[in-house]
């Protein structure tokens, strides 16, 4: 009996031990949910937004123009009509030096800009020197235009690596990408535009659009899906004042 007796004393001690370790490690992973997760981690490893905080009621319409004369304006004229004067554009400065008026229109209007780099290139086939005279080129085109201090940079053809987020964090940007993409370059019909948005849309997201001469029906999609946004009481922000809140989403690349 007295062996019994033992064993259960020592059969609760262990029951007790496995219920404190689970305990603690339920809070542990409570609380590191509640903890806000960085542009960059502490570690320095090395992050992409895509994202920005779920919790908000913002979403970010987002815009590469790297080519053409003829859908920016039309892209921008619709904005205006529709309400959006804080849209994020991200161009590529060779693009921006042809066209002066344009990005003068854009700043007007009240949108953000950001880099693409200079020359539509995929960094991540591209040797880390090259990537750096790309961005200096750029910042050096961006400046001779009256912009200065651009802190947001996104990948040309959204392809990177480690090297260009460690570039990118050399020069002070923050490598925007994207989560929702619109794929509206490749011109499926206005109907699945909107539908590809709108059936994902939710809070934080980073919508991709173009403004390139290759989107011929962005123009089109636009109204109904900012009226969808704002039928779900979503607003639209600068990318860059989504991303400043520090629960925004980024993933990491090894």
């Amino acid at each position: 009996m007295n062996h019994f007796y033992v064993w259960h004393i020592k059969r609760m001690k262990q029951l007790v031990v496995i219920v404190i370790a689970a305990f603690a490690t339920a809070s542990f992973f409570y609380m590191q949910n509640l903890l806000p997760l960085p542009v960059f981690l502490k570690d320095d490893s090395l992050k992409a937004i895509y994202r920005g905080d779920t919790d908000s009621n913002e979403v970010s319409l987002t815009f590469n123009i790297s080519w053409g004369d003829e859908k920016a304006i039309p892209i921008l004229n619709t904005l205006k009509t529709n309400g959006i004067k804080d849209a994020t554009f991200f161009l590529s400065a060779s693009w921006a030096e042809r066209h002066p008026d344009i990005v003068e229109r854009i700043r007007k209007d009240g949108h953000e800009i950001g880099s693409m780099g200079y020359a539509y290139k995929n960094y991540s086939q591209m040797k880390k020197s090259e990537i750096k005279k790309d961005l200096v080129k750029a910042q050096n085109s961006f400046q001779k235009l009256g912009i200065e201090d651009l802190t947001l940079l996104r990948a040309p053809t959204g392809q990177f690596n480690k090297d260009v987020l460690a570039i990118a964090k050399k020069f002070n940007y923050t490598l925007v990408h994207y989560s929702i993409n619109s794929d509206d370059w490749t011109n499926p019909g206005v109907a699945q535009i909107v539908q590809k948005v709108n059936k994902s849309v939710n809070a934080g997201d980073i919508i991709l659009f173009h403004a390139s001469d290759s989107a011929k029906q962005t123009k089109r999609a636009l109204p109904e899906i900012i009226h969808h946004l704002r039928s779900k009481g979503l607003k639209n922000v600068p990318a860059s004042e989504l991303i400043a809140n520090t629960e925004s989403k980024s993933s990491e690349v090894h």
